[in-house]
């Protein structure tokens, strides 16, 4: 049987991974990432989703590693982690009435298979207009402070959000249907999830 690594740590991740049918090892990257705004965002993202991939690879060259990265963009500019509750208010303050964009590259990697194969899907994110108590009340939850953009649509920000254009998966950080179809070039079977598979096994 060909072993499947996870190059990340984030537990939804590995929930929409399990869900699709896939049996595979958590080994997390210590890929140093760095976002790019001259660039688009699609290239950064695939860029650093193989970079993840490669990292961990090297030291499992017969196995297929899978990496991905998220990136959110609002107004051509590609948005970090917070660094403080201060600084995720003020994120979330901007996000707010606008329209942002989550893009999700995912990466597949065998060295000795010599398989380096990227795509990436993107999710336009509608948020309502800005309400002060809401955005704190979120922001104490400590919830933004791991995440790209400050939020988690499916860990206490859906308050914020009015809608969702595209996948649901895509923003949670693994696009189910762009994962499957790499995987199943290289023979391993998966199975992309429905949209309402993506919200059950996201939220769980």
């Amino acid at each position: 049987m060909k072993q499947v690594i996870l190059a990340s740590q984030s537990s939804r991740r590995s929930a929409l991974l399990r869900a699709m049918g896939v049996t595979f090892d958590t080994i997390p990257s210590r890929f140093d990432e760095k976002l790019d705004n001259t660039r688009d965002p699609v290239v950064v993202a695939k860029e650093l989703a193989l970079g993840k991939a490669i990292d961990v690879a090297k030291n499992y060259p017969d196995a297929y590693v899978i990496g991905s990265d998220t990136i959110v963009t609002i107004e051509g500019r590609q948005l970090e982690k917070p660094i403080s509750p201060e600084n995720a208010h003020e994120m979330l303050k901007d996000l707010a009435g606008k329209t942002n964009h989550v893009t999700t590259a995912v990466a597949l990697v065998c060295m000795n298979g010599n398989i380096r194969l990227s795509e990436a899907d993107t999710t336009a994110v509608h948020f309502k207009p800005y309400d002060e108590a809401a955005v704190a009340a979120y922001v104490a939850t400590g919830d933004p402070m791991d995440k790209a953009g400050a939020y988690g649509i499916q860990s206490g920000a859906g308050p914020l959000i009015e809608k969702y254009d595209g996948n649901f998966d895509t923003v949670i950080g693994l696009p189910t249907g762009v994962l499957a179809e790499l995987l199943e070039k290289c023979g391993i079977t998966a199975t992309a999830l429905t949209a309402d598979e993506q919200v059950e096994h996201a939220t769980a």
